[in-house]
């Protein structure tokens, strides 16, 4: 064994005793609740009742009735999580102790592994642009190594990013209901934005769609640290910026605030749950919260 497999074994190793860690002792029991029972067979409408989530609300039926009506599910035994993970050239940006990858690795990880706790499958879609690379849903530990490892050592062919791609392909390539986490920073071109909505009201129509942006402070706001070099890591443009001018913080800032604002606005019409977590905070609390919203 050469000594770089050596290093990601060790890698995949240190995130497993974390992650599974996490899993055993925080996240099974709010994953079970939060989630099992959401991935469900179709199996009726009927009319809308008080205390009926709303989030079954059949929208259809309810236009065409004039009466509210919701979708009733019978429970699944077996259940898919699908991890659509980000691996564009803007996911190795970060300013605090990890990069923007090691915490979606890492969520990633805690994710599969509390799912494995329910017994339920786990799948993967890496994208950039494009789909990267499909992993089918399997169960066991083995197979989430398996995905753990790839998400350490996973070089992409495409350095941009295309958000609507691997949700029309989850739409295609996975027929039964699942719950699917989209786990990205969310920094997409203003020309995927239609497309990116477009697909993902198809997909959460079919699917439980759960929204997981990690970013850097950085992403946010700049630093005033004077004249400065800047490269965008997913087209390689590189453009010289003063960042003693408070217009130039202050429009950087802006963009950032008016960017999450649309995106928030895209996942809020399509109904899909959503949360943050920076490089330099406690994720715990950000799936904590996320389950507990649910």
């Amino acid at each position: 064994m050469d000594n770089g497999s050596s290093d990601i074994l060790k890698q995949v190793r240190k995130i497993e005793i974390k992650t599974r860690g996490l899993s055993n002792d925080i996240f099974a029991g709010h994953y079970h609740s939060a989630f099992k029972g959401r991935g469900m067979a179709f199996s009726e409408v009927r009319e809308y009742r008080a205390g009926d989530d709303v989030r079954d609300i059949d929208w259809n039926v309810t236009a065409r009735s004039r009466n509210p009506h919701i979708k009733v599910y019978e429970e699944e035994r077996e259940l898919t999580m699908m991890l659509l993970v980000d691996v564009s050239g803007s996911r190795t940006f970060g300013t605090a102790e990890k990069l923007k990858k090691n915490i979606i690795t890492e969520i990633a990880a805690v994710l599969a592994f509390s799912a494995t706790e329910n017994n339920d499958k786990v799948g993967c879609i890496f994208f950039s642009d494009r789909i990267e690379k499909f992993i089918p849903p399997k169960k066991g530990r083995s197979h989430i190594l398996m995905i753990i490892r790839e998400l350490i050592e996973f070089t992409p062919q495409n350095a941009g990013t295309s958000l609507s791609e691997p949700l029309k392909y989850l739409t295609n390539v996975i027929k039964k209901r699942c719950t699917a986490f989209l786990l990205s920073d969310f920094m997409y071109p203003e020309d995927d934005r239609k497309g990116f909505e477009d697909s993902l009201k198809i997909a959460s129509s079919k699917h439980d769609i759960v929204a997981v942006q990690v970013y850097d402070r950085r992403d946010a706001e700049l630093p005033d640290i004077g004249i400065v070099e800047v490269q965008d890591a997913e087209t390689g443009t590189k453009q010289w910026v003063d960042t003693s001018l408070r217009a130039v913080r202050e429009g950087y800032r802006r963009a950032w605030s008016e960017r999450s604002a649309r995106t928030a606005a895209t996942l809020n019409r399509c109904r899909v749950d959503n949360v943050s977590a920076a490089t330099d905070e406690d994720y715990v609390k950000t799936l904590i919260k996320l389950f507990k919203k649910r």
